[in-house]
This record gives structure tokens, C-alpha cells and sequence, in this order.
């Protein structure tokens, strides 16, 4: 994978910097790194460790949350990972296809289901995790324990006061 070319969003930040309100450079320059940085994790994650095993990021998030909080409804999947419900229910669907989840019916209410992984789906995501995880360090190697703390307080941050998406 090529290195980002960094000194586009440097001339970028100059050029807004010479501009009116609301012209940010600031802003533009953390929102451009950090949607970078994300698409660059995001393609290298699904080509390196979850396209061979024929499947996505998403839906390897969505084994993940299995994996962790067992049987669990669609809809607060989809709330978890901030997925439709229709694209949680083509990933549950592509995921059931290949024998990695299973749907069952809810004893309280026979017309409810939770969806929860197979023995293979969770000896996949178990393998896949140890894989991701190793690539997740290399990502984040050039910081320091408490860099990568900082920033992910700082992330966690800017999550909770998201502004509102109906705005």
C-alpha cells in the first residue's frame, strides 16, 4: 500500500486558511487524516485478513459483537456497530449462507430472533481476531502506550458529543 501523499492536505489547510468563514483549516485537517487514516485501516484490515476469508469488515464486526455479547437481536446490532437494519439482516443472511451464525427464536416471544455465531463462526472469529489484533499493533506501533491512550480519549470524545444527524 502507498504512503498518503501528506502535503496535499498541507497545501489544502493553506488554501482554506486564506479563505472566509467558515473556512476551517483546522478542522478540514482533522477530518481529512482521520478519514483517511480510517479508509487506509479499513482496506487494508478486509484485504489483508477478511476478503481471503470471504468476508467483510462489517461482517466481521458483526461475529465480533457475537463473540462477546452472545445471542444478541438484530436491531441492537445494528445499533452497536452503526448499521442499517437492512444491512445488518444481508450480513446476518451472508453469514448464516456460509455456517458462521445461526438464527434462533427467542423463548419470550417465538416471533423474535437473536442471532448468534456456529461453533465454526466462532472459531473463525477467534482466529480472524488474533490476526486483526496483530495488524491493529502494527498500525498503531509508531505510538507510545500513552499516546494511544490520549487519542483514543480524544476520539471517544468527539463520539459523544457527535452533533446531531439530523441537523
Amino acid at each position: 500500500m502507498d504512503r498518503p501523499d501528506l502535503r496535499y492536505a498541507d497545501y489544502a489547510r493553506d488554501r482554506l486558511a486564506g479563505m472566509p468563514p467558515p473556512a476551517d483549516p483546522e478542522a478540514f485537517a482533522l477530518a481529512h487524516h482521520l478519514l483517511h487514516l480510517s479508509y487506509l485501516v479499513v482496506a487494508d484490515l478486509e484485504s489483508r485478513i477478511h476478503r481471503p476469508r470471504g468476508w467483510t469488515l462489517p461482517g466481521f464486526r458483526l461475529m465480533f459483537k457475537l463473540w462477546l455479547l452472545g445471542p444478541t437481536q438484530p436491531a441492537r446490532l445494528a445499533e452497536l456497530s452503526a448499521m442499517s437494519r437492512s444491512a445488518v439482516t444481508n450480513a446476518v443472511n451472508t453469514l448464516e449462507r456460509d455456517g458462521l451464525v445461526e438464527r434462533r427464536p427467542l423463548p419470550e416471544d417465538r416471533r423474535a430472533v437473536a442471532v448468534a455465531l456456529t461453533a465454526r463462526g466462532e472459531d473463525a472469529v477467534r482466529e480472524a481476531f488474533a490476526e486483526q489484533t496483530r495488524r491493529e499493533q502494527e498500525w498503531f506501533a509508531v505510538l507510545d502506550p500513552e499516546e494511544r491512550s490520549t487519542l483514543t480519549g480524544l476520539l471517544t470524545r468527539i463520539l459523544a458529543a457527535r452533533p446531531d444527524p439530523g441537523a
